[in-house]
């Protein structure tokens, strides 16, 4: 089982906060350290404030050495698609190749609103997800020395030269994901290397892989992509640690809303339901990146069990 840790840094977590969960990340042996790509926080303050995705990820680039990084995912929403594929790249460049770009149509409208962002319909949003698709995994393709041009009804691209290039080859990994019953499945089956299902049940997690796998037959695609989850994790090596964490006394809260709520093996029975629905990797969710114990914790009680 391939196991990362996933941050949500717009709760409240500064750029310093996130490069010491990165390096402990890396430091207990963790395939990924992954963070969320929003501007607004979804509770309490969220101070000191948000920061940028990409900006960071270009710090951790240098301030890490093995673990892989990415967003979980970055939102066509806020880039446009020309220099977002220059932004991955580049730090793709910098981390020597261990960047992946997770990457959704955006939903979270009162973030926009906050900073003066344009919110269009979904349709529209996902009519401009599937071009900057187009036109990201087309710029990274075009040969160095060719030129690459597209016309889409949003975006238009004349005589690129299509750099730079990232470091990865073809390019670094696409991730896509999400519940949505046909659109979201089908642009995975063209461009997606995993497909992630956030914060479901396994149950849950094992019908849409279905469904992916489905649209995949559907494209003639015969490599399907990495199957993934992210579930929130709230551990501790005693019920009392559990509480402390969790904020509150109840703890037979499992894995149906996509949270896992317990001691080490209760974590480990639940995490192993997402194997069994086919998933191989795990983005293990932190409610607080600041939590260096837990993050530690994971990787001497949970991991070793999941093999």
């Amino acid at each position: 089982m391939r196991l990362c840790i996933f941050t949500e840094p717009q709760l409240g977590a500064s750029y310093a906060d996130q490069v010491k969960a990165a390096r402990t990340t890396e430091a207990a042996g963790f395939e990924g350290y992954f963070r969320s790509d929003h501007y607004l926080t979804m509770g309490g303050d969220g101070l000191p404030g948000p920061t940028d995705s990409w900006v960071t990820l270009a710090g951790l680039a240098h301030e890490t050495s093995t673990v892989r990084l990415g967003t979980l995912v970055t939102s066509a929403t806020f880039r446009y698609p020309g220099p977002l594929a220059i932004s991955v790249a580049q730090v793709d460049e910098m981390s020597g190749g261990r960047i992946e770009l997770g990457f959704g149509a955006g939903w979270y409208e009162a973030e926009h609103q906050a900073y003066a962002i344009p919110f269009p319909p979904v349709r529209e949003r996902f009519d401009r997800l599937t071009e900057q698709l187009e036109i990201i995994t087309g710029l990274w393709a075009v040969p160095a020395g060719e030129r690459y041009s597209y016309s889409g009804k949003f975006y238009e691209v004349l005589d690129s030269p299509g750099l730079p290039k990232p470091v990865q080859s073809p390019r670094p990994p696409i991730i896509m994901g999400g519940s949505g019953p046909k659109r979201t499945p089908a642009l995975a089956a063209r461009f997606a290397d995993e497909f992630n299902v956030p914060f479901r049940s396994a149950a849950e997690a094992a019908r849409i892989y279905r469904v992916v796998d489905d649209a995949c037959e559907l494209a003639g695609r015969t490599d399907l992509p990495v199957k993934s989850a992210a579930v929130t994790i709230v551990s501790g090596r005693t019920d009392a640690e559990v509480r402390a964490r969790w904020g509150s006394d109840v703890l037979d809260t499992d894995s149906g809303d996509g949270a896992s709520i317990g001691t080490p093996n209760k974590i480990v029975n639940d995490l192993g339901a997402y194997v069994e629905a086919g998933a191989t990797r795990l983005f293990l969710q932190l409610r607080d990146l600041r939590d260096i114990e837990l993050i530690e914790l994971i990787a001497a009680e949970i991991a070793p069990q999941l093999g």
